[in-house]
């Protein structure tokens, strides 16, 4: 009983000087200690790591915006090489894939939250709909449990693979009338500062894998040789080196974001 009684207590001590210290090097120390003590009891109980973290962030946080942005990729592997597509928006290689879109239903649920369109990147007839908002750090749990259920949001890979490799025939598309894929999890990142957002920010990825016929790998094959400047297939070793081999004078600027498909 004593145990627990201190356990609680020293709980309570730091959370109070983490709120009471916010933004200083007592604060983060304390939020960090709080965290450190927290964690294991709380994952015994639920499970639900990142769930946990959200309702710790809407509580830390609760008075500052937030950016997010919840994307899927595609991982598309074939004899060992990842197929990367040249991003429309920045000149570099990165995975199949894009932001979910949001349906009629879910900017209800966003509009409900108070969430703001982001101003990183142009709205668009591309980005519109798109999951990128900024949210208050008090909304995060209730973001994320919207997230999480899937309602009100797009939930298949399907839409990005036909824009970004059908439409533009960089893959034979008549090999591709459907496609099997399998859902390999999801990606959160821990909460940051963005420069390029000015803002805190926080990065969602769910992870698709492209589970081909033994036509459509013999289509995907065939792009091996002929593969033109909008798309490439690469190595592990690439794409965890963002383009630069050691010894090659050739370099291939590679998304930061790309190492999630592996």
């Amino acid at each position: 009983m004593l145990r627990i009684t201190t356990y609680l207590i020293s709980c309570l001590t730091l959370l109070i000087l983490g709120f009471s210290f916010q933004n200083t090097t007592i604060g983060d120390i304390s939020t960090g200690g709080f965290l450190a003590l927290i964690a294991p009891a709380a994952v015994a109980t639920s499970g639900e790591r990142v769930a946990i973290r959200m309702r710790w962030y809407s509580l830390r946080y609760r008075n500052q915006n937030v950016r997010i942005s919840a994307a899927y990729l595609f991982r598309i592997k074939v004899d060992g090489k990842y197929l990367l597509v040249k991003g429309a928006r920045f000149p570099h290689y990165q995975p199949v894939g894009g932001v979910f879109k949001v349906s009629p239903k879910g900017q209800s649920f966003l509009a409900g939250i108070d969430a703001q369109d982001d101003d990183l990147i142009p709205i668009d007839q591309t980005s519109e709909a798109d999951l990128r908002v900024r949210v208050k750090g008090a909304n995060l749990s209730h973001f994320y449990n919207w997230f999480e259920s899937r309602r009100g949001r797009e939930d298949a890979p399907w839409r990005e693979f036909q824009e970004e490799l059908l439409s533009t025939a960089l893959v034979p598309p008549g090999a591709f009338p459907f496609i099997f894929h399998e859902y390999h999890g999801r990606l959160v990142d821990k909460i940051r500062f963005s420069q390029y957002a000015n803002s805190l920010e926080i990065l969602i990825a769910d992870v698709y894998e492209l589970l081909p016929t033994r036509e459509q790998e013999d289509a995907l094959r065939s792009t091996f040789t002929s593969a033109p400047g909008e798309f490439g297939w690469f190595s592990s070793e690439q794409i965890k080196r963002r383009g630069v081999l050691p010894g090659s004078p050739n370099v291939t600027p590679i998304a930061e974001h790309a190492h999630k498909i592996l």
